[in-house]
């Protein structure tokens, strides 16, 4: 077994150890190789679809926010007349804002194999077709494993501040209300 197999999950390891067998049937089918690494190529494809519609979804939030029910709330001058309302509303833009920023901020997306290290493409290289593809799958789903981590504390972040939305423009409905109909 070689130093760079010590590093794959044990399933995988025991499928490489195999391909040195002598018994044919003990060997990954290479029809089954190339399906199982572009089903895992389409997954990774999806993951990325997804965080562009996150990314959509983040810009609609941050208009919705600062366009929308912050301009509106500064030419009716809600905000500006002294109650536990405005403060609410102050608190819900921090808050929200936070929760935005948290879900802008870059997170470095995980690629593999890296090209950028000279020693992995020469080990990728030596290995055989089979052996490579193995490795490929290993990689790949270590990939979404990280990637999906990111894009899940994003979507976290984007829900929080959709709710956050909703709690501000009822705090402002309910402002509203209160200066109108008040007694």
């Amino acid at each position: 077994m070689t130093n760079s197999t010590k590093e794959l999950p044990e399933s995988v390891t025991e499928a490489l150890s195999n391909n040195g067998d002598d018994d044919q049937s003990s060997q990954p089918d290479p029809v089954t190789l190339d399906l199982a690494l572009e089903d895992v190529r389409r997954v990774i494809e999806q993951q990325h679809q997804q965080s562009q519609l996150l990314t959509t979804k983040l810009n609609i939030l941050f208009a919705v926010n600062s366009g929308g029910i912050l301009t509106a709330l500064a030419i009716s001058k809600l905000i500006l007349i002294p109650s536990i309302f405005s403060i609410a509303e102050m608190i819900g833009f921090m808050i929200t804002f936070g929760l935005l920023l948290s879900a802008f901020l870059p997170r470095q997306v995980a690629v593999t194999p890296n090209l950028g290290n000279i020693e992995v493409v020469e080990r990728y290289l030596n290995l055989s077709k089979t052996n490579y593809q193995l490795q490929m799958i290993v990689n790949l789903v270590e990939t979404y494993n990280v990637n999906r981590q990111r894009l899940d504390d994003k979507s976290k972040s984007l829900t929080y501040a959709a709710y956050s939305t909703f709690t501000i423009v009822v705090i402002v409905t309910f402002h509203v209300f209160s200066l109108y109909y008040g007694t």
